[in-house]
């Protein structure tokens, strides 16, 4: 009976699953992020008002009644800090997905075609990646009539790309010279195909942590303008809970059940994925992992 080898792709993946499986960092990080995506997707769907409706009395500590207390407008804290996290998630992944593909795609593009192609591409990078994108983003946001999620993760998105672009080019330029790549030329395979085929599965973990990067980075930048009171017009987000408390004196009234849990939960959510960052470090570079 023949037994047949697994493919070194499928060793690669099922070595760093092993590890994966047991290294520390990575399991903590992905259990407080699945908990709080938990939380965000699950909880609004219990909680019969919405995030701004005044439902109890003001300024009331957590109860049993009121788990994380109220505002001085008498709106639950907790139902904020749900929706707030659902928020927080979202534009995390439209930011940093938009990051990732626009960044990847200038960048597998640029290194692989290299020429005036490269040239191009890397004077358009150089060009926004000079440009202050705090200040654009506010800039763009303060003359927003209507702001929403969706927005504010398209304008971070189309400004945290430029890094990733060059980062991704220079790996592509050392992988386009590989005799693997030279063979698929040979071949007759077109370009598209060598780089998703050959190229992007060699670089799978680097993408997958730069993603993880990129997804901090939009939640982070999407807090900042939501503190500034730049963030969503309707709804709530955990930076728009952290501006209201600071707007309406939680500090000074003592009412730290207003502003705690919106500020632990972004430091929880960024935290994390640091965290897990630091893990599939671990987990796909061999000179790291720990036996």
């Amino acid at each position: 009976m023949t037994v047949t080898e697994p493919a070194p792709a499928e060793r690669r993946w099922g070595e760093s699953l092993h590890f994966a499986r047991r290294n520390p960092k990575l399991l903590a990080g992905t259990a407080v992020i699945a908990a709080l995506l938990l939380t965000g997707v699950a909880a609004p769907l219990f909680i019969e008002e919405g995030p701004n409706v005044y439902v109890g009395p003001q300024g009331q500590a957590p109860s049993a009644e009121y788990w994380f207390g109220t505002t001085n407008f008498g709106q639950d804290v907790f139902a904020q800090f749900a929706h707030g996290l659902r928020a927080t998630f979202l534009v995390g992944l439209i930011g940093g997905g938009i990051a990732a593909v626009v960044g990847m795609a200038v960048g597998f593009t640029a290194g692989y075609r290299g020429g005036l192609v490269d040239e191009i591409l890397n004077m358009v990078t150089n060009i926004v990646l000079v440009l202050p994108a705090l200040v654009v983003l506010i800039i763009a946001a303060a003359y927003l009539e209507a702001r929403g999620i969706l927005v504010q993760g398209v304008f971070i998105g189309l400004t945290a790309w430029p890094w990733v672009a060059r980062a991704v080019r220079a790996q592509t330029l050392t992988l386009a010279t590989r005799d693997f790549v030279d063979l698929a030329r040979l071949s007759g395979r077109r370009g598209r195909s060598i780089v998703f085929r050959e190229i992007a599965p060699n670089m799978s973990s680097y993408l997958f942590m730069t993603f993880i990067l990129l997804f901090g980075g939009a939640i982070l930048t999407a807090a900042g303008l939501d503190f500034i009171g730049l963030g969503p017009t309707q709804g709530v987000s955990l930076g728009l809970m952290m501006h209201n408390a600071v707007t309406w004196g939680a500090l000074q009234l003592g009412m730290w059940w207003w502003f705690v849990p919106p500020g632990l939960g972004i430091t929880a959510i960024v935290g994390s994925l640091y965290i897990m960052n630091v893990g599939l470090d671990e987990v796909f570079n061999p000179r790291l992992r720990e036996l």
